[in-house]
């Protein structure tokens, strides 16, 4: 009796299905490659608080990873400068103020990516007792300046009114103006003054003297990092600065879960805590953060970019200012 011959469809058929079968196999035990990751490093002013809460919530909450960036937050101090961080190249990213990477830029190539805080919360801060109700009230006082790149603003100030003022170096401590060692001190509107009314003084005490008041409302928390590497790696600045946005939103949004989490990496970096001392923070980053509700998160504005700069140049802290598309990066112009 003849063999049966297998119809060619059929041979076809059987073929195909083993191969498919074959691929099957292989995808299940065989994994696919991974997406690689870019590693770096973001620098911070200071150290872990609510002032960086868009930074660590998205870190926290994946928004960096979804983004392929592996983050890491490298915390600062009062001895450490996140412009020294970029100039060292212990860094990629910085966060700093507008005044102090534009006078940065004078000895190092720094670019703005995207800008965070719009209003200024750089104060002074007097006492009521000391009479001192104005920043014309400062002339021949004695004023408390941190000794690093925060005091640009301040110092421009004087120039700018004629003030002769003595400036004594100020700590993270407000030990020497509590016991008057200074008749006004350096102060951010969510942290020291709000640290001051915790320490038991009444608003009734103070004499608060904002910057931003006087025309001197400078944008201040940006993202920075050197122009080649805004150059070179364009997607990776983008990414980060979207991944940022989504941190603040998501904390703005979530105010408890945020505070959680700002108090645990607090307590991991062994910074003392405090839960209202934090929610006050986090209000007020909001309030300078979504302060024009016209401008999209993360954008520098050219007026104010402008602004700074013909401060700057007319107090004789600039020589030279770089053009608006020089300095900024931004996705959005």
């Amino acid at each position: 009796m003849p063999l049966l011959q297998k119809k060619p469809w059929k041979v076809w058929w059987n073929q195909s299905h083993r191969a498919l079968l074959a691929l099957v196999i292989i995808g299940v035990l065989v994994p696919t490659q991974a997406h690689s990751m870019d590693s770096v490093r973001l620098a911070l002013q200071w150290v872990p608080q609510a002032q960086f809460a868009g930074y660590i919530v998205a870190k926290e909450k994946g928004f960096y990873a979804a983004e392929g960036i592996d983050l890491t937050l490298l915390p600062g101090g009062p001895d450490v400068l996140a412009s020294e961080q970029l100039a060292t190249g212990n860094a990629e990213f910085a966060t700093l103020f507008l005044t102090t990477g534009l006078q940065r830029r004078t000895t190092l190539p720094v670019v703005n990516i995207g800008q965070f805080v719009q209003q200024s919360a750089l104060l002074l801060i007097a006492k009521t007792s000391s009479g001192i109700r104005a920043f014309s009230d400062l002339d021949g006082k004695r004023v408390g300046l941190w000794n690093n790149e925060f005091q640009i603003q301040a110092r421009a100030l004087f120039h700018q009114m004629g003030l002769d003022v003595t400036v004594i170096p100020q700590s993270s401590s407000l030990d020497l103006f509590l016991r008057d060692g200074v008749q006004a001190a350096s102060g951010m509107w969510y942290n020291e003054y709000h640290t001051l009314l915790s320490y038991g003084l009444d608003t009734e005490d103070l004499q608060p003297l904002f910057f931003s008041e006087i025309g001197l409302n400078f944008p201040e928390d940006g993202i920075y990092c050197l122009e080649e590497t805004a150059t070179h790696h364009p997607e990776l600045c983008r990414k980060l600065v979207k991944a940022t946005i989504r941190g603040w939103q998501y904390a703005f949004a979530h105010t408890d879960e945020t505070l959680d989490i700002i108090l645990r990496h607090m307590q991991a970096a062994k910074v003392p805590a405090n839960r209202p001392h934090q929610r006050w923070m986090l209000k007020r980053m909001e309030d300078i953060i979504i302060a024009d509700t016209t401008t999209p998160l993360g954008v520098l504005r050219e007026e104010d970019f402008k602004r700074v700069c013909q401060v700057l140049l007319e107090t004789g802290f600039l020589k030279n200012a770089p053009t608006f598309t020089e300095f900024y990066k931004g996705a959005a112009r």
